[in-house]
């Protein structure tokens, strides 16, 4: 079988979790901006309605809102046949829903830790199954999972977090892997802090790494050239690049875990 090439972006429709703020809500204007068709799902609904206006005023195509909270049990396969029967599948998966959480592992709510798990893993791992086969059997598609630079070291005060990063990491770059040749491609963007909400809600005010974050636009720019690049791991920056790529490699582990305590800590 041949592989059937990518339809240009503005007959693409893209599904994208975490839409309505940060990372996700750059995603959704940049592919509004090159022509292709929006599913945004998130659980802010009054979000999604000013999002859903913005871009089809400023671009004119169509976007699809879709309430939807990825903690709740039965949330993924419901969204699932929502999306099937709306758009027949899409071009494009962007798994950018998650959330962290400020604190030592055993002072944070028990259920707060899980709904980390099951949002920023069970429902990205959930999502992502029901909507492969149907990008294989299309011999096209695109996915993009959102991790961080968190997932490739250990990280005390955000420890969960740090390990349901490593989690979206390793995933990826499997199925990276073994989706080669079916012509659907896996990318995992990995940025390093970032200026979104995501500091409020996870209690990160006031944290060292914070001190020079990255703009949301900037790094969804890049994950959305990395994937139609068909590139595996997209880290913005340089310097963030150079410490995935060599320093993290070379430091031992226990010097890496307390520096990476350090950029947790807050500072007065």
């Amino acid at each position: 079988m041949t592989e059937q090439p990518d339809r240009p972006a503005s007959r693409r429709t893209a599904l994208i979790t975490g839409a309505s703020r940060g990372i996700g809500r750059e995603l959704a204007h940049i592919h509004a901006a090159h022509g292709g068709d929006v599913i945004a799902v998130a659980r802010d609904s009054a979000a999604l309605t000013k999002l859903k206006e913005e871009l089809e005023a400023t671009h004119q195509t169509r976007v699809m809102p879709m309430v939807c909270d990825l903690g709740a049990a039965g949330a993924t396969a419901a969204l699932f046949q929502e999306v099937e029967a709306l758009a027949n599948g899409p071009d494009i998966l962007i798994n950018n829903a998650g959330f962290g959480g400020h604190g030592l592992f055993d002072q944070q709510a028990p259920d707060v830790q899980a709904g980390m798990m099951q949002v920023n893993m069970v429902a990205l791992t959930e999502l992502t199954r029901l909507i492969v086969p149907g990008m294989i059997a299309r011999r096209r598609g695109r996915i993009m999972n959102v991790a961080s630079m968190a997932g490739f070291l250990p990280g005390p005060l955000q420890a969960v977090y740090y390990a349901t990063k490593a989690y979206v990491l390793s995933l990826s770059e499997a199925l990276a892997n073994e989706l080669t040749g079916t012509g659907v491609s896996v990318t995992v963007l990995c940025p390093g802090p970032t200026t979104t909400a995501f500091q409020e809600t996870a209690n990160l005010q006031g944290v060292t790494a914070f001190r020079s974050a990255a703009s949301a636009r900037d790094v969804a720019a890049y994950g959305y050239d990395a994937m139609e690049r068909g590139e595996t791991v997209a880290i913005p920056g340089a310097m963030n690049r150079l410490a995935a790529g060599l320093l993290l490699r070379l430091t031992p582990r226990g010097l890496v875990t307390r520096l990476s305590r350090r950029t947790m800590e807050k500072h007065t």
